[in-house]
């Protein structure tokens, strides 16, 4: 753990506090082969840009597949502390998760990201 910690402290430390959190972020959406073969160089990651808004008629998520469990749980009225319990998480990652999600939806308040869920569901229904 402690060659863990050090290692993150520094790469922290080089790329910044917003641009580490948005690499670590897009790591986590690499499967394992994925990520073996880009530590190893054979590859740049195969996902897609993390800051991508989606156009206004547009249902596709743009959200991880991580981001989209903790909007359902926002929509359900749970605070950041409930859904790190509910997803066996820090209370930290589950705040990191709301800020990328109003991020990425440009919006100010997890009530906008109720009503971005409720329009998202919506859409799927009626097509």
């Amino acid at each position: 753990m402690r060659w863990h910690r050090d290692s993150e402290r520094q790469a922290r430390k080089v790329l910044g506090d917003q641009a580490y959190e948005k690499a670590y972020q897009q790591g986590t959406q690499l499967s394992v082969d994925q990520a073996v073969s880009y530590a190893l160089g054979e590859q740049a990651p195969a996902t897609p840009t993390l800051a991508q808004v989606p156009a206004a008629d547009s249902a596709l998520p743009v959200l991880t597949r991580r981001e989209q469990e903790v909007a359902m749980l926002v929509t359900q009225g749970l605070s950041n502390k409930d859904i790190a319990q509910a997803l066996v998480i820090s209370q930290r990652t589950a705040e990191t998760h709301v800020e990328h999600i109003l991020s990425k939806l440009g919006v100010t308040s997890r009530v906008q990201i109720v009503t971005w869920v409720r329009d998202c569901l919506t859409k799927r229904s009626s097509t």
